[in-house]
């Protein structure tokens, strides 16, 4: 069976700037312009008709199954790092789109919730795009802050898994006496735990509220737009403030030695 974390659309995953570089690259792949020119080569020698079509759905599936290789979108998008195969957890990754990395982390309940947040997120800076110019004048701010909140998300949900591993390592690892010394140390990463479960819990709801108010803004004009617009960019920042308040209170000590 296919693996829909490896050949999910690249429409579904990155943001519109990304897709039109990876279509451009997959249009002029080589061996897709190599197609075209053995296409036209064969056709002016034998004018046989049938090889316009072939040579087009060719091309067309050479296209199409590059801007779904996620490998060949890496190469577009990564730069030679990527290439060389840079893991999660890197300085890298934050070039790599909030939609992919939340493939990385473990499937499970955090993973669905943060996909859905991710979803609202997307639809909603979706929103803003189609607004009309009015809208996307008042809301130019909001579009980089609903970035910034799904990449800071994501960050918590992959600590988050990070502070488990740490709580089922210091539980299975130590003794009964050592696991006395590390008592402080569990109460601390189980209640970041508790922390970054609520938050990650909460951010669907917060995000269709501000995407409610994204279409508030569009239906709105003048003053009032600008008022809504700015109560908006007032709720995004609090929320980009709580996001990295958690991911920098979240830092897992050393599990303890076996």
């Amino acid at each position: 069976m296919r693996d829909p974390d490896r050949f999910d659309s690249a429409e579904e995953r990155l943001p519109p700037e990304a897709r039109r570089r990876v279509l451009r690259a997959a249009f002029l792949r080589p061996w897709g312009l190599f197609v075209i020119v053995v296409g036209v080569f064969f056709f002016t020698t034998t004018l046989a008709w049938w090889i316009i079509p072939l040579t087009l759905a060719t091309y067309a599936a050479l296209v199409f199954i590059a801007t779904r290789d996620p490998l060949f979108e890496s190469r577009v998008l990564g730069g030679p790092e990527r290439r060389l195969g840079t893991r999660p957890g890197s300085l890298k990754e934050r070039e790599v789109s909030p939609e992919r990395r939340v493939r990385w982390l473990p499937r499970g309940e955090i993973r669905q919730k943060v996909e859905a947040a991710l979803e609202v997120h997307r639809r909603t800076v979706f929103a803003i795009e189609e607004s009309d110019d009015v809208a996307r004048a008042v809301l130019g701010d909001a579009v980089p802050k609903l970035h910034r909140v799904a990449e800071r998300l994501v960050d918590v949900a992959e600590k988050r898994e990070k502070a488990a591993g740490a709580i089922r390592d210091l539980e299975t690892s130590a003794g009964a006496t050592r696991r006395e010394d590390w008592s402080a140390d569990l109460e601390e990463l189980e209640r970041e735990l508790r922390a970054a479960d609520a938050e990650i819990s909460s951010a669907v709801e917060k995000l269709l509220r501000l995407r409610a108010r994204v279409l508030r803004v569009s239906t709105e004009s003048g003053g009032a737009a600008q008022d809504a617009a700015a109560k908006l960019n007032a709720n995004l920042d609090e929320l980009n403030l709580r996001l990295d308040a958690l991911r920098s209170m979240m830092s897992p000590p050393e599990p303890p030695d076996r």
